[in-house]
């Protein structure tokens, strides 16, 4: 059974010994550890993946008991996640902003069983998609003051109370700050409204349109620290467009029809498990392990 523990807190000495020590002590195959010191913020960030020994789950949640006292112990946040916990679908939280569209095309592929997945809950920095929450019957929490500024902190603990497996930024338009990165490590998936790595950024239909280009698309990708950084792809998609077509049409096309339809094949090839990340990259992964 596949285990990832993440761990953040303030910096300190002797950390991730305990982690460690306690899962290679209890038989674990360690596959990929990762650690970061970032000073400016004086904060720890640990990733850990490994086979755990047992497949029953309640020897997981045993295990997640030892790491939250660890936790405790050593003042860090310390997560426990396993897609193999539990039989059922993996839970989503999905995030938005202004656009509907990319939320809605998630929730009728559920509702149509042709993605494997639960919504568990939906937040917004900003009111505009309260109604589709309503619409599908999915608890809606509103998470911006009336700037659209997220609170990230009660964020995490709504991810956390909804036990969600994965986040999905559908369109969700706030950088998420590192912290929150790591304690979700390979669990946060975003759709990028423009094709990566050439165009990153708020603007990439703008930027696009002023280099005069004809194809435009959308790209899904784990998330990670570094803004739209390029290893992460986990599906793109493009359409092209005759030349002087204006940016107003390339933008309702995008955003109306193509943007949603990226996201959705994206989530499937991650509920499906096709891909994982691993080591910051995106790997195919081997169907009969």
């Amino acid at each position: 059974m596949q285990v990832v523990i993440t761990a953040v807190g303030p910096d300190n000495r002797g950390l991730a010994d305990p982690i460690v020590h306690h899962v290679t002590d209890a038989g674990a195959n360690i596959y990929e550890i990762q650690m970061y010191d970032h000073d400016s913020e004086r904060l720890f960030a640990m990733l850990l993946r490994f086979d755990w020994p047992s497949t029953a789950a309640q020897d997981i949640a045993e295990l997640r008991r030892q790491m939250n006292e660890i936790g405790r112990l050593k003042n860090l946040s310390i997560r426990t996640w396993s897609r193999d916990e539990a039989s059922r679908p993996p839970r989503l939280a999905i995030c938005t902003t202004y656009r509907p569209e990319p939320a809605l095309a998630l929730l009728r592929s559920i509702r149509d069983k042709r993605l494997n997945a639960t919504t568990a809950v939906m937040l917004g920095n900003r009111d505009s998609c309260r109604g589709v929450a309503e619409q599908f019957g999915v608890d809606w929490h509103l998470v911006g003051n009336a700037r659209g500024e997220p609170d990230n902190q009660r964020m995490i603990e709504l991810f956390d109370q909804y036990q969600v497996d994965y986040i999905v930024l559908a369109r969700y338009m706030r950088v998420l700050p590192a912290s929150t990165c790591w304690r979700f490590a390979g669990r946060i998936i975003n759709l990028h409204h423009g094709l990566l790595p050439p165009f990153p950024g708020f603007r990439p239909y703008e930027d696009a349109f002023q280099h005069r280009m004809l194809t435009y698309g959308a790209t899904v990708h784990f998330i990670v620290p570094e803004l739209d950084a390029g290893n992460q792809i986990i599906h793109q998609s493009t359409f092209t467009v005759f030349p002087g077509t204006t940016l107003e049409m390339i933008k309702r096309q995008g955003e109306t029809d193509h943007e949603p339809s990226c996201l959705v094949e994206g989530m499937r090839r991650v509920v499906d498990r096709e891909v994982e990340l691993h080591f910051h990259r995106v790997v195919r992964r081997d169907p009969v392990s």
